[in-house]
């Protein structure tokens, strides 16, 4: 999806509005992005397409082609990140456009200085940022969760994940063997100010058996534990499929005895 010798970011910027589209892509060229702006949602899909994109800034109300059904083909296509700019204000819009795979939502009228960090920040969590990608023995396992190339590989295949569902399978990944409660989940993935329904977590966990696993309705790596949350088992007893992280440089901690996160301390404070 992306070159990280390349030193500046490609971003494609998708929105009707003249005056909001030239004001994004002027700060995102000052902050060193290479910005292509598309006026509707079959410009935008156009677009993607036939260029290669780092990150995609897409308004929701577009002319020709809807904002979510761009993101809906885009979502089948590329693993690009996006974040979704919208007067639509409502919960139920941002679900919807969180669920097919929107990985952050600013809501109109916005801060562009704000917009321009949240889009530096999901750049770094995608992997953007130039990593040491010095050799090293690649391990004998069916299913390689490459950090620091910011890819997933079964059996040699590369497998096309989003940003969220790539951060969703790392963390499990690096929790290896140890159950994380939903709420743990969305703390790390996505963040404690995240005001979505824990059920996010379950529908990405879907999609990912989906691609990971061997058989998704009977999955070996990514296990759910009943009315608690999931956990990633890297080498499944009697199962012909292993799994093995490298390339990150991550400083592994120990797992607290309690799955106590800031969301499920508030909630039992509550």
């Amino acid at each position: 999806m992306m070159t990280k010798d390349v030193q500046m970011p490609s971003t494609l910027v998708v929105d009707d509005d003249a005056a909001i589209a030239d004001v994004v892509a002027y700060r995102l060229r000052k902050a060193g992005h290479d910005v292509t702006v598309a006026r509707d949602g079959v410009a935008a899909l156009e677009a993607l397409r036939a260029g290669t994109f780092d990150l995609v800034i897409l308004d929701l109300m577009l002319p020709r082609l809807p904002g979510l059904d761009v993101l809906r083909v885009l979502r089948r296509e590329a693993t690009v990140p996006v974040i979704v700019l919208s007067a639509r204000d409502g919960d139920a819009d941002q679900v919807a456009a969180l669920d097919l795979g929107a990985d952050d939502y600013v809501t109109k009228p916005f801060s562009v200085r704000q917009l321009i960090a949240r889009a530096t920040a999901l750049l770094r969590r995608s992997g953007y940022v130039a990593t040491d990608d010095a050799a090293e023995p690649e391990p004998q396992a069916s299913l390689i969760i490459d950090v620091g190339r910011h890819e997933v590989r079964k059996r040699g295949a590369v497998i096309p994940l989003s940003p969220k569902e790539f951060e969703l399978l790392v963390y499990l990944a690096r929790h290896g063997n140890t159950v994380r409660s939903r709420h743990a989940i969305l703390d790390a993935v996505w963040g404690y100010e995240f005001d979505g329904e824990s059920r996010t977590v379950d529908v990405h966990v879907h999609w990912l058996r989906r691609k990971i696993e061997d058989d998704p309705n009977q999955p070996v790596h990514l296990l759910t534990v009943r009315q608690y949350g999931y956990k990633f088992v890297p080498n499944p007893a009697g199962a012909t499929s292993s799994a093995a992280v490298v390339g990150d440089q991550h400083d592994r901690l120990a797992s607290p005895a309690v799955d106590e996160t800031p969301r499920s301390r508030a909630l039992r404070s509550s």
